[in-house]
Formats: structure tokens, sequence, C-alpha cells
């Protein structure tokens, strides 16, 4: 009865109906009770305080005054149509304005002159004035539905503003909701966890979150519920890790044999770092445990993950295990497949590309000889998963750049043997430590935490549009010297919407300061076809091109030793993640590189911190520490793991103190009662129960 009262579709509610419902599914997702009683207010206006109009200082604040209308005019025609009044008290006068509604303040104003007036203030003309107040009669204020001291605002949009579903009218909804369904609202925590944390009960939360009767109330029913929020996310991931470490068995691979120590003593072409060293013993013992691997591989940019990964690939074969790696782009799936077949060329070992370009004369043939067993390393795009590839026992499966697959996709894969073959995961983002915990939780997390010997710092210097000159003259010198540059652009065309350099234009300005024969230019963007990026890509590498303009399209997989600058225009238009993946393309041999930054002459302060960072540092985790303070963690490159980042109240950087005491208290609950199985905790198992049922299980395909 109780779980069925918080599923009544949202129709139902007094004050909703067919319409309204419609409005609320497609805008808030709401759906029923309990999606309206989770839809949170965004702030709060405290009404408890009556304002002078002299105390005004700055625009943006909620206000309440209390005085009267001295005058009124309806002026202008038409849609230029507004009644402007004129207010006052004792400290001053500020004007009044509304656009709609006019004939019903005009009769509201014919009767009554005295009024409280609440809204916010703003200066147009050197002159302070409220638009669309509200005028709260002082008589009638005790008989308001709404509490005096907080107002609840909560998130609506211009649709369902149309609709009337504006805050004031959702809030309005929450009156009529929550008494009827604050009796049946479930405790989550044990009365032990309640009462050690001093927490407000589920109820007293959720009741106070939308109408509360003080800042302390309202603080203690944040900390509640973003604690539920952080607290059952990771409490969800560990124990799916548990299950799976206790559950699914993995390939045994426990030997290390001749093609490991061969491609190791004989054609490694540098040494491992100790970082390096580090993470091969880390995945050797995960392999050889008996146990599935689910492993995140996090490196910066040039650290060596895709070496690394060849070494735990070379393991696998070892142990008579057939692997893949999986990328999620052509480009980068190619350059995989170049590397690592350059690498292995003087060992007995067939390595092989698939991609949705491979034609199929050549498929056949590929995927006949995959399921005999007869290719060892197979490479490609998410042309892996099709039902059509079939291994003959594959063993070990390398994902890179794991975010831009979904989870159904990397879990086709782990699909793909009957014993579930050990997974890898890559990624080139640095990852904060509070982020990953979050993130990745029920994966195990090895860092490679320092660069190759013999790599130089890159030097990042940021110029604005005046100083072109001078970076043209840079480029030009670097060239003379034998190196390469990048030149990447925000937009392949021109764009009426936003003033920035497009790689076309880009290009015609090239050719004119670096005209041929002397100069050689490739571009390269993602509307061309496969086979023509390819070309053009080939021609930079080995050379016969100096200069390649481009768009994000060579983030990430593209390795050019010879290329020593990176210059990014517009720079300001970018992301501190992006910028650092770019900078990532040079760097890779033995000479000095630079990422030159070019913005226009007017940043906003946000981009200036951004360039800042990325002149200051060229630490990657310290950049994702700041990316994530500047912009919080949003999407993380469109990384939505099952949801796991759709928190409605919990913010991932202001609150990581509880960020790492929820995932504390989540280790010791399970090291005690791994199956939430006494009493106290029962309610506790109950929501994570339904938690669990809420989601697709991927096995633990991160």
């Amino acid at each position: 009865m109780q779980v069925n009262l918080l599923m009544t579709p949202i129709e139902f509610l007094k004050g909703v109906g067919p319409k309204r419902a419609a409005v609320l599914k497609k805008e808030f997702s709401i759906e029923t009770y309990d999606d309206l009683l989770h839809y949170y207010p965004y702030r709060y206006v405290d009404k408890s305080k009556i304002y002078q109009i002299k105390e005004i200082q700055t625009e943006g604040a909620y206000m309440q005054f209390y005085g009267r209308v001295v005058r009124y005019e309806v002026v202008g025609q038409q849609r230029a149509k507004r009644l402007v009044a004129l207010f006052e008290d004792k400290s001053g006068v500020i004007e009044l304005v509304w656009f709609n509604g006019i004939r019903w303040i005009e009769q509201l104003l014919a009767e009554k002159r005295e009024f409280i007036v609440f809204g916010r203030p703003t200066l147009f003309n050197h002159k302070w004035n409220i638009t669309h107040p509200e005028l709260i009669d002082p008589k009638t204020q005790s008989e308001s539905p709404f509490p005096l001291k907080f107002y609840p605002l909560y998130n609506s949009s211009d649709k369902a503003k149309k609709s009337g579903m504006d805050s004031k009218a959702i809030a309005k909804l929450q009156l009529q909701l929550i008494p009827q369904v604050v009796d049946v609202v479930q405790e989550t925590l044990s009365q032990e966890m309640l009462q050690k944390n001093n927490f407000l009960t589920m109820k007293q939360a959720l009741v106070t979150i939308h109408f509360p009767e003080n800042l302390e109330m309202l603080n203690r029913a944040l900390l509640r519920l973003k604690f539920d929020e952080l607290f059952f996310t990771q409490l969800r991931l560990l124990k799916l890790k548990l299950v799976t470490t206790q559950r699914v068995k993995g390939h045994l691979i426990s030997k290390v044999g001749d093609y490991f120590n061969t491609f190791y003593h004989n054609y490694l072409p540098f040494e491992l770092t100790n970082a390096q060293k580090r993470v091969i013993k880390e995945i050797r013992a995960d392999m050889g445990s008996g146990r599935q691997m689910n492993r995140l591989l996090q490196g910066d940019v040039g650290s060596g993950k895709t070496i690394t990964a060849l070494f735990v690939m070379l393991l696998a074969l070892d142990n008579d295990l057939q692997t893949c790696l999986m990328a999620p782009t052509e480009i980068l799936a190619l350059q995989h497949y170049e590397s690592i077949r350059k690498f292995l060329k003087d060992m007995p070992l067939t390595v092989e590309f698939l991609s949705g370009s491979t034609r199929i004369a050549k498929r056949r043939v590929l995927l006949e000889k995959l399921k005999n067993g007869e290719i060892d390393i197979l490479i490609g795009t998410h042309a892996l998963i099709e039902d059509e590839v079939v291994f003959n026992n594959l063993g070990l499966v390398v994902i890179d750049e794991q975010h831009r697959f979904g989870v159904e996709q990397r879990a086709k894969l782990w699909r793909k043997n009957s014993i579930p073959p050990h997974i890898l995961v890559m990624t080139a983002t640095p990852i904060p430590r509070t982020l990953a915990m979050t993130l990745y939780g029920d994966l195990d997390i090895s860092v490679i935490n320092a660069l190759p010997k013999g790599r130089k710092p890159i030097i990042t210097r940021h110029f604005y549009d005046r100083d072109r000159l001078r970076v043209l003259d840079f480029m030009r010198n670097q060239i003379a010297e034998g190196r390469q540059v990048f030149v990447v652009y925000p937009l392949i065309k021109e764009s009426e919407k936003m003033d920035l350099l497009d790689l076309m234009a880009g290009y015609d300005a090239m050719a004119l300061e670096f005209p041929l024969p002397e100069y050689a230019i490739s571009m390269v963007h993602g509307k061309m076809k496969v086979d023509e990026k390819e070309y053009e890509m080939q021609r930079f590498v080995k050379g016969e091109t100096c200069i390649m303009l481009s768009t994000t399209v060579i983030e990430v997989g593209i390795d050019v030793p010879n290329a020593t600058v990176m210059l990014v225009e517009n720079a300001e238009r970018f992301g501190l993640s992006q910028l650092h993946q770019l900078r990532g393309r040079v760097g890779r041999g033995g000479e000095q590189s630079y990422c030159i930054l070019m913005s226009g002459n007017k940043l906003t302060t946000e981009s200036k911190q951004r360039l800042s960072a990325m002149v200051n540092t060229n630490d990657g985790f310290e950049i994702a520490n700041i990316d994530l303070r500047l912009r919080g963690p949003g999407d993380i490159q469109g990384t939505r793991q099952s949801g796991m980042l759709d928190f409605k109240i919990a913010d991932l950087v202001k609150d990581e103190k509880i960020v790492s005491y929820t995932r504390r208290l989540a280790q010791e609950l399970l090291q005690t009662d791994p199956e939430l199985s006494q009493p106290q905790n029962l309610p506790i198992k109950k929501f994570l129960d339904q938690m669990l049922k809420e989601y697709v299980y991927y096995g633990m395909i991160s």
C-alpha cells in the first residue's frame, strides 16, 4: 500500500490533471507522486525580513518591502504595454513594473495601496526597479499557504510556465502532496546510523527540504539527503564489486611465458617506468587470482598506457587466450593497430584490424580466422561487438577511452566467451580521486603517475589575437628546424551565431602565411570520409606536410614524435580536459615542445582561470581537479554510467568530504555485514535492493 501510494501517477494529484501531467512528465520527468516529492527546490527566499528600500545594494537577491503605492499608470501600446507603479516606504521609492496581468494589477491597485512587495530589485537607467513583483496584502499575510520564513523556488521551463507550471505552482503541488504521502515515506537508514550522525529522519528531511522552518533545519535536511544519495551510490558499487569477486570466475592467467619475456628482453624499444612496472604487477596479480578482473587503468596523456596494455595482452597470449582492443573512433583504433603491429613485427603473432569500413571479402576471411583461433590480437572500433564477431577463446578485453562507449555496448564484449574475459579499461582523462571513487567504485583502479624517461615538460603559453605575428614567426622557426605543427580550430565552417575562427578560413589564412612549395599543409575534420582522413593523417605522420590543420578530431590517438607545436585557436572555447588532451599530441619525441593557446582579447573570469591553469601546470590530475571545481562534474565528457552521476542534490565537488565519509561507511558496513542481513540493517538492504532492481545489471562491465 505504501509503495503503491508513492507510485501513484501524478495526474491524480489535485491541481494536476492530464494536461499538466503531460507537461510535468515531458519537462521534469515527474511521472509519480514519488518523483514530485523528490523534485527539490534549487534555492530559497528568506521572507522573514522586511527590508528598507535604502538597503538595496546589489542586483539578484530577492527582497521584501513594506509600504504603499503612491501612483501608477499604464504606458505604451500593444506589445510594449506595461503598468508602472511608484512604491515608497519611509526610506525611499522604487518603481514596480508589470508587462503581464496588467488588468488584474489595475483592479488590485484601485482597491488598496498598502502592500508587502516581494521581488528581485534590478538596476535600469540608474534607477532601482522590480519587474513582476508579488503584492501581498499585510492583513492576509498570516493566511498564506506558504510559511513566512523560507519560500522554495523550483526550476521551471518556458514551456512549463506557459502551461501554468511555474515555481509557485510547483510549490502549491508540493503542499497538496506532502500531507498525503509523508506518513508512508520509508526510512532508509538504521537507527544506529541516524543517532550516530544526528540525522533527521527521511520523513523530516523530505518535509523540511521543501518547506524549512529555519536555516538550521534546512542545512540538516540538505545533509541528510546528500548523505543518502552518496552513501547508496557507494554501497551499490561496492556491493556489485563484492558479488563479482565472490561469484564471477575468470580465466586463470598465471603463466609468464615466451611472448611476454621475449618482447620485454628483446624488442622493448625503451625502459618501462616504475609506475608502468607497478601497474603490470597489479594486473598480473588480479588476472592470476582466478576471479574475473575489472580494472581501470588511469594515466595522463603520454604516460604509456598502450605499451602497458600490450604487456597485459602478451600475458593472456602466453596462457593460450585471445585478446582484443576496442577504441571509439577509427582514427584511434588504427593508431593502436599500427603501433602494436610495429612493436610485434618480429614476433610470431597475428594482429588484425576490424572496423565498419572493413571490406566484406576481407571481413569474411578475418572472422573465419578469428573463430578458428588463428588471430591472436584483434583491434578495432565498436564493430568488435557485432554478433557475427565470434572468438575462439577470448581472455582479455582492453577498452580505450571507455567513457565513449555505453554500458550495454561493453557488455556485449563481456558475453563473447563462456568464461567472462578479463576487462581492462583505459582512460587518458585524469579523474580526481573523489570522482573516480564514485564513477568507478566497482572497479579496481591502477594509476600510471609518471611520464617515460626523456620526455621534456611541454611549455604552454597564452597569447591574444594581437600577438598573432609573434606566434606565426615562432611557427616558421620551428618548421625551419625540421619540426611540425598542429593547429586546432573550434569549428569546421563559419558560424553566424559564434564569432570564432573556423577551419576553412584558417586554411585560407595559413596558405597565405605558409605558401607552397616551401610549406605543405594537411587538413582533417570529422566530416571527411575515413580514407580521406587517413590519407591526410599519413601525409603528416610521414613528414610530407609540416602543418596539420584540424578540429578536435585529433584530440586522442595521434602520435607524431616530430610535432613540437600545438596551436589552439579560440582556446577559451575549449574545456580544460580537452585542452590538456590536445596538448598531449605534442612532446612525444626528444625535442622541446610547445602548446600555444590563442584567445580573443576579451575573456570571462572563468576563461582566464582555465587558460592560466593550462599555463601553470602539466599535471593532468591537477588540471582535472581545477576543471571539476570550475564547471562541476556535469556529464564528465558524456559519462552517464547508469545514472551514477544523476544526483538530485549532492555535488561531487562541494560535497567531497561527504563522498569520502560515505565511502568509508559503506566499506565498513559491508565488511561487518556483507549480506546486510542483521536486523538493524534491514532498512538499508530494502532500499538498496530496490535501487539494484532499477539498474540493468551487466555483470561488472564498468
